[in-house]
């Protein structure tokens, strides 16, 4: 059984998202981790980033995908985000934790999606 996960953790993005067109009239910040799930036994024996997920590619996807266009929904680009992960890059589960900063008086709202390669 495989337990091995490359982790981005709190990535800032830049992103207009909102149910208010107000709201995403200028991008706000939001933190996105990816927990991947992936055998890294291959990349590390041969020290081959080329059997391995390129994080800094997971990285700039991201970065690109969120920037797109806007979004009413985190739970969107969440589902996005992991569509995009799981179709490009060999990765047998994606976890995607996205959180936006607008409540008064709380840290943040959070959504967390998982989802399985088919």
């Amino acid at each position: 059984m495989m337990n091995d996960r490359i982790v981005i953790r709190e990535m800032e993005i830049q992103c207009r998202i909102g149910v208010p067109e107000e709201e995403r009239a200028e991008p706000q910040s939001l933190r996105v981790t990816i927990e991947m799930d992936v055998d890294t036994a291959p990349s590390a024996q041969a020290d081959d980033i080329g059997q391995t997920v390129d994080y800094f590619l997971v990285y700039q996807r991201v970065h690109t995908l969120s920037g797109a266009r806007p979004r009413k929904l985190i739970e969107t680009l969440a589902e996005e985000i992991s569509q995009m992960v799981l179709g490009e890059f060999q990765v047998k589960t994606v976890l995607v934790r996205i959180d936006k900063f607008i409540l008064p008086n709380t840290r943040a709202v959070s959504v967390e999606i998982q989802r399985h390669q088919i």
